[in-house]
């Protein structure tokens, strides 16, 4: 649809990611944009919050006047980065679509990488290892993760951070590995598998499989992307769908778009 300047009246998907300096974190996320692409007729637009361009801001800006815009996180949870960042990139201009995570599907596919690591339920412990962060909202959202996947697998799940949050992963594997300071040895009673609740190639996980690997963990999984290959279909279809659900809601006269942030549609 247009209205009587010609310019379309249908809103954009602003998909926003991190940003990561490393190529194949690039090429991963740029990846997961081309399938949402596929999986809808709306425009796709990519924008970053940090280290990468352009930065959602500009990406909004650059939209012709009157066009509408939901921006969607590539993100997990709802840390700084969209309490802040992008609460201060959408400036009232365009609602903010809720994060990728907590999500079953993601649950589902975090088994997945840990069975392709070789996990084997009553053999196996399992550590979740995420970013982190101060808000104590995401790092909730991380718990409900972790325990989801336990229910998943059948097996109990720690969950561990980066930076910001507690416990660390190192601390978090050493005491499943048996060992209260960080080893150069993997344990081989029953053996840590470090589950990585990363989207994608970058500084994190590469981060990740050292601390895990320091610490006495037998194995990191991949991140939620992969490394290669075809992008999983249920997180095109998770963003395609976050994207869905505030459009609709911001349909409704009187309302505006759901958590996390409540912008004008």
């Amino acid at each position: 649809m247009t209205d009587a300047t010609g310019t379309s009246t249908d809103p954009v998907l602003v998909a926003v990611s991190h940003g990561t300096a490393d190529p194949a974190g690039q090429a991963r996320i740029a990846a997961l944009a081309e399938a949402v692409d596929r999986r809808t007729s709306a425009e796709v637009r990519l924008g970053h919050v940090d280290v990468q361009s352009p930065r959602a801001g500009e990406v909004l800006a650059g939209l012709p006047e009157g066009r509408p815009a939901v921006v969607v996180p590539l993100l997990l949870s709802a840390g700084y980065h969209v309490r802040v960042d992008l609460a201060q990139a959408a400036a009232g201009r365009s609602p903010v679509a809720d994060t990728m995570g907590p999500d079953d599907r993601l649950v589902d596919l975090l088994a997945l990488r840990a069975r392709e690591a070789g996990f084997l339920r009553g053999h196996h412990r399992l550590v979740l290892g995420a970013a982190g962060s101060t808000d104590a909202g995401a790092v909730a959202d991380c718990r409900t993760v972790a325990g989801r996947l336990a229910r998943r697998l059948g097996t109990p799940v720690s969950d561990a951070y980066l930076s910001a949050a507690h416990p660390r992963v190192g601390a978090a594997v050493a005491a499943l590995a048996g060992s209260t300071v960080p080893s150069t040895v993997p344990s081989t009673e029953r053996p840590v598998i470090v589950v990585s609740y990363l989207l994608a190639p970058g500084h994190f996980q590469s981060l990740l499989a050292t601390e895990a690997a320091r610490a006495g963990a037998v194995a990191t999984t991949e991140p939620l992307l992969g490394a290669s290959g075809s992008v999983p279909a249920e997180l095109a279809d998770l963003v395609v769908e976050r994207f869905g659900d505030t459009v609709e809601g911001c349909s409704i006269p009187g309302t505006t778009a759901r958590s996390p942030i409540a912008s004008p549609c």
